[in-house]
């Protein structure tokens, strides 16, 4: 089991002295694009204060089953779904014997049963621990679940002894889980919009749309995990910045167009995920608008299509587009790519029960001229890593029959 950037790590340290090794291992799973939350037995809070795990993983950190407050909500269940991966680290004799035994006597052992989710163990322990049969009959246990175990290493404790039971380094951690990938798209530049715009009528209000802009953000990252240079410009969002090489905000369809002009002719790929006003009021008002009359008429006029606009360049980029459709998603979604000579475009279903705007999931269907691919319905982070792989597979394609 290899993770990716995005991925949903659960930590949980158990009572050992290598807890205090789990503070770096966070920093290290962060390195790597991974999302941590920590969860500490009791006993190893005498060790590290959940604070420092707090500000490392930039999450409040749970050591109490019976919290009135967390379990309001069945927060352990919460805390068990939540996770693609639960990692134990340290992992302690008694935390491996529990997990044998399957008992749920503390927060962390609760939502080690409740946990869908592969299970990684780092054990650390003294030495004659470690070897005692009864571990040695646990690690077998729990090796034949399918648990994952990551060490233990050789050498000098800190009770003096010298021999096995020193948990992993937590780069060693890290690596093991996130191992390195290929990073097909290193070096290249790639220009990426996300977002929506605002087109001002007056000092106050706006014409917007609902676009959250979670998805080029989303793929603005999985791009820059493929080794990509991306440039994003993104539109009024009450999103994090993503990790990304350059971030570029604007706020209207004119200034987004602007932003991308200058830059788009020095980019290899163009993607458009923003969902960029197609009018904006001709002449917005100086002040605001009063409530005076029954009605009110807007004079709108056409903003310019920037898609079409990189496409039609002399020498364009390997330009994607995304289509949000309320019907007829695949037809109009073709019709979009051939009219404005797009290479990609990924359509998606908006205004239904699930997917599209404001929502955590989508899914697409993503065309070229001589090809399809669908992608279910799935979470927006997963959703842009696998998007960025077949963007990745067909920017090179182009790129080897052109050379």
């Amino acid at each position: 089991m290899d993770l990716n950037p995005g991925s949903r790590v659960l930590l949980g340290v158990g009572a050992g002295i290598a807890a205090y090794k789990a503070v770096d291992l966070v920093r290290r799973l962060k390195e790597r694009g991974a999302d941590v939350r920590v969860v500490m037995t009791e006993a190893a809070t005498a060790l590290v204060a959940p604070l420092t795990f707090q500000a490392v993983s930039g999450h409040p950190v749970r050591t109490k089953l019976l919290d009135p407050a967390a379990e309001a909500g069945m927060g352990h269940i919460e805390l068990a779904r939540w996770a693609d991966c639960l990692l134990i680290a340290p992992a302690t004799a008694d935390l491996m014997a529990r997990l044998v035994a399957g008992l749920a006597n503390d927060l962390l052992t609760t939502v080690a049963l409740a946990c869908e989710a592969p299970l990684v163990i780092a054990p650390a322990m003294n030495q004659a621990m470690w070897r005692h049969p009864a571990t040695q009959a646990n690690l077998e246990t729990l090796r034949a679940r399918g648990v994952r175990v990551l060490g233990p290493d050789v050498g000098d404790q800190a009770c003096g002894d010298q021999g096995p039971g020193r948990m992993l380094e937590p780069l060693e951690i890290a690596e093991a889980l996130f191992p390195p990938v290929a990073r097909p798209l290193a070096g290249v530049r790639v220009l990426l919009t996300a977002g929506p715009t605002r087109e001002p009528l007056d000092p106050v209000r706006f014409l917007g749309n609902r676009s959250s802009g979670r998805m080029g953000f989303a793929l603005a990252e999985a791009l820059e995990a493929l080794g990509a240079r991306v440039t994003l410009i993104a539109g009024p969002t009450a999103l994090a910045a993503p990790r990304v090489t350059e971030q570029v905000e604007v706020e209207t369809a004119l200034e987004m167009y602007e932003a991308v002009m200058v830059r788009a002719a020095d980019c290899h790929i163009f993607v458009a995920t923003a969902a960029v006003a197609d009018y904006r009021p001709e002449t917005p008002a100086a002040t605001k608008i009063k409530k005076d009359a029954e009605s009110l008429t807007l004079h709108l006029v056409r903003n310019p299509d920037i898609l079409a606009a990189v496409a039609a360049l002399s020498q364009p980029p390997f330009t994607v587009g995304f289509a949000a459709e309320t019907d007829h998603v695949e037809a109009y979604a073709r019709d979009k790519l051939l009219r404005k000579g797009l290479d990609m475009i990924a359509a998606n279903r908006v205004g239904g029960d699930q997917g599209g705007f404001e929502r955590p999931e989508n899914a697409l269907t993503v065309l070229w001229r001589d090809g399809r691919r669908e992608f279910p319905l799935m979470d927006k982070t997963r959703l842009a890593r696998a998007l960025a792989q077949l963007i990745a597979e067909r920017y090179q394609g182009r790129h080897a029959a052109s050379s």
